[in-house]
């Protein structure tokens, strides 16, 4: 499983844009030049810090620092070969790198995530990967796998320490594991500083339970905090390095956005309109987009009748509330050019954990209604990842008024934003007015429109076969 889903991120370049230009451009200043200011790629972005005069990337840089290593990698790869890491051709394959080890890896760490913990509450291997999946590719996070931004690292960071705060209860190594609770927690919060408070939930979480263990209450209490100590004190060194002090962040210095200046960075009171809007309306509704999500909650209410699910239940239904309050909460709540509402993502395989448990306890029609939302959540996806996980956000309803025309067409990779480039024009996404900077591999192989899909349902199809052969087991299951 964990191969197809990476397969699935991997497949599709969807180009640059605000967000994941001001975090590559970060990427850059490390690499090429072993600085953190962002002056010579400013140009490519409006998500930008301008401190002392210079400036520097407005985002928490988790996401951006695990790129650096293998964006290093990458480009030296790239000389081996004669092509410039500055070029274009070479920014692309930095930038594609950067982005599948991390929001691609990351989903799946999240998707892997939920397929452990719903084996760790004895749901059925079948229901197991029926969540995993949902998550993986009938939800947002399919598009959001595809896009350099922080969401991904976030949900798979958080997921990462939830993980194994719950299976701490039965380890016997449970010190270890209080390492991985801190550090992965922390990590989400490097990396989008709104995470904080699911990570502190977290936490909490594990510190409650942690007296059960046979390594003692204080130790694993002691590891968890020294292992979020750790990742916030990359943070901090940052911070420090970049604005002259720990706790000066980005957002304190943007140059645009004066939204940001309102409540905490523009978060401020929750608005039910907003709330209804990220939920069921035509511009960001996420119900619309994946419907599992509506029934994966009621799974989750179901686990909490159960005897080992009551609290890790509980847990995931906080943070998924916390997000949803967040984003109604955000002035900039729609997200700007964006699939669905990208401020929720990281909440998403917390809430597709309830997928396994309404399967299991669902009749065959009720499994039927299982399938269905997830096939329109997954077609949906498709849709968005093939031709742009960023609809431009003056679109009433993305789906209706551009990506099911652009698909239906066989007008896929519209992007033509690069990763050096300033914005694209809405206007001249379609019909090839643009030479297109975004693309899928099935492309690289010379095959045009929805043709160019064609690797990739046959990828589906032998991940299918084997996981009807060989799934005997949850190791079997992982590595299909």
């Amino acid at each position: 499983m964990s191969c197809t889903l990476l397969a699935s991120y991997a497949y599709f370049y969807e180009g640059g844009g605000w967000n994941q230009n001001s975090r590559f451009a970060l990427v850059r200043a490390i690499v090429e030049h072993r600085t953190l200011r962002i002056d010579e790629y400013a140009s490519s972005t409006g998500d930008r810090a301008l401190w002392n005069d210079h400036y520097y990337s407005d985002k928490a840089p988790g996401a951006s620092l695990l790129a650096v290593v293998p964006v290093a990698a990458a480009a030296a790869m790239a000389r081996v070969v004669g092509v410039p890491p500055a070029s274009r051709a070479g920014v692309t394959w930095t930038s594609y790198i950067a982005t599948v080890v991390t929001s691609g890896l990351f989903t799946v760490a999240a998707a892997l995530c939920v397929l452990a913990l719903a084996l760790e509450w004895r749901a059925s291997r079948a229901a197991a990967i029926v969540a995993a999946l949902a998550y993986g590719l009938a939800t947002p996070a399919w598009p959001y796998a595809t896009l350099f931004m922080g969401h991904a690292v976030t949900a798979g960071c958080l997921m990462a320490g939830f993980t194994a705060a719950v299976i701490m209860n039965r380890s016997s190594q449970p010190l270890r594991l209080a390492w991985l609770v801190g550090l992965a927690c922390g990590w989400a919060s490097v990396t989008e500083y709104p995470a904080a408070i699911p990570a502190a939930i977290i936490v909490a979480f594990a510190l409650a339970t942690s007296g059960v263990h046979r390594g003692g209450g204080w130790g694993v209490a002691l590891r968890l905090l020294a292992g979020a100590a750790l990742a916030l004190a990359c943070l901090a060194a940052y911070n420090a390095a970049a604005f002259g002090s720990p706790f000066r962040i980005g957002y304190v210095s943007e140059e645009a956005f004066e939204g940001m200046r309102r409540g905490v960075f523009g978060i401020s009171t929750p608005r039910l309109d907003v709330a209804y809007g990220v939920l069921f309306g035509r511009y960001r509704g996420l119900l619309r987009l994946a419907p599992i999500v509506a029934v994966a909650a009621v799974g989750l209410v179901l686990l909490m009748r159960s005897r080992h699910g009551f609290a890790p239940a509980l847990v995931a239904l906080m943070i998924g509330a916390y997000y949803l309050v967040l984003n109604a909460s955000y002035i900039y709540w729609e997200g700007g050019w964006s699939y669905g509402p990208r401020h929720l993502s990281p909440s998403l395989p917390f809430v597709a954990l309830g997928a396994a448990p309404v399967w299991d306890s669902a009749s065959k029609a009720g499994r039927m209604l299982l399938v269905v939302c997830c096939v329109w959540g997954a077609a949906l996806s498709l849709i968005a990842v093939s031709t742009t996980a960023q609809p431009p956000g003056n679109l009433q309803s993305p789906v209706h008024d551009f990506l099911w025309p652009a698909f239906r067409a066989g007008d896929l990779s519209v992007n033509h934003q690069s990763f050096v480039d300033y914005a694209a024009d809405p206007d001249r996404l379609r019909g090839g007015v643009r030479s297109h900077v975004a693309w899928n591999v099935g492309e690289l192989l010379g095959l045009r429109g929805l043709w160019s899909l064609l690797p990739l349902a046959a990828i589906w199809g032998i991940a299918a076969w084997s996981l009807t052969r060989d799934a005997r087991t949850p190791l079997a299951v992982a590595a299909a």
